[in-house]
């Protein structure tokens, strides 16, 4: 079953602001067993925008839905060649401060699990193990026809080898990898087809419209019934595939947690919203823990 997008929300009046103290998350944290629910929030300090926030893309932008994919050869022209050129820069982001602290509240051992809405990968570049993806990653791509799949480097090099010249300058860059180019820069892109059986390849995401596969929607059931707490970092909560984890939490008793400047679909159910920027919350947090926050690609580089 498919689900219907759902883009924005109205938040409810009568509900208290967000607060600035950080214990309440301190204590969870300290508890051990809690479970990370992350949003494009998190990332927005890795240079990627997310979608509703200030500034967010969904003022300019609206997201490709599964339904034009599959229907039009239009849109996966128009797609990919925005994908194409977004992907120079989605691919270069790095794991910041907020990324950093989910991967060291995992090696202590704090951590039952680790679900992101973010296709980006940046959870795992930060060092955090076992994370569920539960939009899937733009770093593979899936055949639509024979489910074969390759990495977004090898099609990277597909199209550009197929689109020779093709610099287009993009207005922006959006939380799907999508760069902002105008029909006209889009102009007459080749998008190239599966080595396999020449059938249709998609970014293995899950698409506005799209459901998440099911299994993968159970594991995380079965992530959430094994938390102490939830702890949601950076999301609006707007769409269901993220939201139903927290309701599920909230009938369970289980505390939650969601550290995001603006009020979020799932204010009514938590515990406490603190709304301070991610990156310096949770430095903070890791901070009164005893916990180093360590950047380990550059610790890499440099030889330590």
């Amino acid at each position: 079953m498919r689900m219907r997008p759902t883009l924005s929300w109205t938040p409810a009046e009568d509900l208290p602001p967000g607060t600035t103290d950080l214990e309440p998350v301190v204590d969870a944290l300290s508890t051990g067993g809690v479970l990370v629910l992350s949003g494009a929030g998190i990332s927005t300090e890795s240079g990627i925008p997310d979608y509703r926030g200030e500034g967010g893309s969904l003022s300019r932008h609206t997201p490709m839905t599964y339904q034009d994919f599959t229907a039009s050869a239009q849109a996966r022209r128009r797609y990919w060649a925005r994908s194409h050129l977004g992907w120079r820069t989605f691919g270069r982001a790095r794991p910041n401060t907020g990324h950093r602290a989910v991967a060291a509240f995992g090696r202590h051992g704090l951590l039952s699990g680790t679900i992101t809405q973010n296709v980006d990968g940046l959870h795992d570049a930060a060092g955090s193990e076992g994370v569920v993806e539960l939009h899937g990653s733009l770093a593979r791509v899936v055949c639509l026809s024979c489910g074969a799949f390759t990495p977004r480097g090898e099609l990277a090099r597909r199209l550009a080898q197929a689109n020779a010249g093709y610099e287009p300058v993009a207005a922006g860059i959006n939380p799907d990898g999508d760069a902002d180019l105008t029909d006209e820069q889009v102009g007459d892109f080749r998008v190239v087809s599966c080595t396999a059986c020449d059938g249709v390849l998609k970014p293995d995401v899950v698409f506005f419209g799209e459901a998440v596969p099911p299994p993968r929607v159970e594991h995380c059931r079965e992530l959430v019934r094994e938390a102490t707490s939830l702890l949601v970092l950076g999301s609006s909560l707007t769409v269901m595939s993220g939201l139903r984890f927290v309701r599920q939490a909230a009938q369970a008793g289980k505390p939650v947690l969601i550290v995001n400047r603006d009020p979020t679909r799932g204010d009514p159910h938590a515990h406490t919203r603190v709304a301070l920027p991610l990156g310096a919350a949770l430095a903070t947090v890791a901070g009164r823990l005893g916990i180093a926050v360590h950047d380990e690609a550059a610790a890499t580089r440099d030889g330590a």
